[in-house]
């Protein structure tokens, strides 16, 4: 027993799973940039919890992300584009995002109806909530784009048959994630106080500046994709008499989303959508609030720092390395569920959080077994939604699977803090809710898993017909 997890754990020796955790840290940062990081700046400024959860809307583009996606998977950037498809893409996003956080070190939001590019306070300082919307915005929407080809690069890095490196490729994908979101938070919270947040997000400024060095350093994955799609191309040229032009438009927009529905049929792929929608809208809710929720319960930027960041971080690494090593051994879909009640039960402990006050025993043990089920759930989801991705089309299938999920986490989750108000502030009753979210889902989980199963294998043997 003990030389079969050894086994499990070897697999970690693979240089391209490093590769995966960098840009893991690369699409993990931004978050922290327009979400705890603002979400702290903003109640420090007073802010209420609506606007506060209204202003985390921007994370809707994260939603529709699908609707380019096929750009990004078959549109070659000029000069950029001799790093290879994906990491051009990740490239140009990033530089993007560099320069929107230099803005940001002149923005002042205490000005809440300043409008960009009206002078500057006496500070020096650009004032207005606009402005910073408007900033944050431009992040997302790069951020976004640069999802699609950050989960591209990790399911092109590895050939159909690795199916023993997927749990694992989407472990490191998780832990780089938490990485990059949650140490730049931990350094970020616990300086606010003494640099202020402009501040801050200089330091943010020179962290992109080495994920920017990192997307440089990593290998482009070597796959057969173009010529699945030239294939794909001279198939719709010859049936139905297309052009060059309107060939590759058909394979490039349409044929993604004709391929996923015609490989599962179209009840499982309605469910496999309705399912990706309700899974993490529970986490989502407690997410969006969390910050604004240690605040008001009486932890300091320095306390939420430590033990949301740092201990939140090593908890997480551990957690899916180990979550990881679990969905190999007894499967994704039973990694699903016991994640899924996990993760659901332990936003209770949020719930007595709210009851007894800012005890810090009770925080780090809040914050050690969140990180655990939520990790340990979201190697499963990650590894689901792979299985469920075609190799001619990775980029925009996947990124239609995840922005599926992200829709609920990003759309839905904007109205939290409207919940906590018309609650009155009933923090413990909005951590209940929660946890009753994820339970639907659940529930479709069980009752489809056999079918489930099915769309993974039909898949598996679709990939591996094309590759071969």
């Amino acid at each position: 027993m003990l030389t079969n997890w050894i086994d499990t754990l070897r697999v970690y020796k693979d240089k391209r799973l490093l590769w995966v955790f960098l840009m893991g840290c690369s699409s993990g940062f931004p978050w922290v940039l327009i979400g705890s990081n603002m979400s702290g700046w903003l109640k420090d400024e007073g802010l209420s919890r609506t606007a506060i959860g209204f202003f985390g809307s921007i994370f809707a583009v994260y939603a529709f992300n699908f609707l380019w996606a096929p750009l990004v998977d078959r549109v070659r950037l000029p000069v950029l584009s001799r790093l290879g498809q994906r990491r051009s893409w990740i490239f140009l996003c990033q530089g993007i995002m560099l320069f929107m956080i230099l803005l940001i070190t002149q923005a002042d939001p205490s000005s809440a109806y300043s409008a960009m590019g009206e002078p500057t306070t006496e500070s020096g300082k650009v004032p207005g909530m606009l402005y910073i919307s408007l900033i944050a915005l431009m992040i997302a929407i790069a951020s976004a784009t640069q999802d699609i080809a950050v989960d591209a690069f990790r399911i092109d890095q590895f050939d159909i048959n690795e199916t023993t490196k997927m749990p694992p490729a989407s472990a490191m994908a998780v832990v780089g994630w938490w990485t990059g979101y949650s140490l730049p938070g931990y350094l970020a919270f616990v300086n606010a106080d003494s640099m202020g947040w402009n501040g801050v997000y200089g330091v943010m400024a020179v962290i992109m500046g080495l994920l920017m060095v990192f997307t440089l350093l990593v290998g482009e994955p070597v796959d057969r994709r173009s010529n699945l799609q030239s294939k794909l191309e001279e198939n719709y040229q010859n049936r139905f008499g297309l052009g060059r032009f309107a060939s590759w438009f058909a394979v490039t927009v349409i044929e993604p989303f004709a391929d996923f529905i015609r490989r599962n049929g179209l009840s499982v792929a309605i469910t496999l959508i309705a399912f990706i929608f309700m899974f993490k809208i529970g986490e989502a809710f407690l997410g969006r609030m969390s910050v604004v929720f240690y605040k008001e319960v009486g932890f300091t930027n320095e306390q939420i720092g430590e033990y949301t960041k740092m201990l939140g971080w090593i908890a997480t690494v551990v957690f899916t390395l180990i979550g990881s090593a679990i969905n190999v051994r007894f499967g994704v879909l039973k990694g699903l569920m016991i994640g899924g009640i996990a993760m659901g039960a332990s936003n209770l402990m949020f719930a007595l959080i709210a009851e007894v006050g800012p005890v810090e025993w009770l925080f780090a043990a809040t914050i050690i077994v969140d990180n655990f089920t939520t990790a340990f759930s979201t190697v499963a989801f990650v590894a689901f939604l792979t299985a469920l991705t075609g190799r001619a089309f990775s980029a925009t299938q996947y990124a239609l699977l995840a922005s599926l999920g992200n829709l609920g986490r990003t759309t839905l989750a904007s109205f939290s803090g409207t919940m906590v108000d018309g609650l009155d502030g009933n923090w413990s009753l909005f951590f209940v809710i929660t946890f009753l979210m994820v339970i639907p889902s659940l529930v479709m989980l069980w009752m489809l898993r056999d079918k489930l199963e099915v769309a993974q294998a039909k898949t598996l043997e679709q990939n591996q017909r094309e590759q071969s």
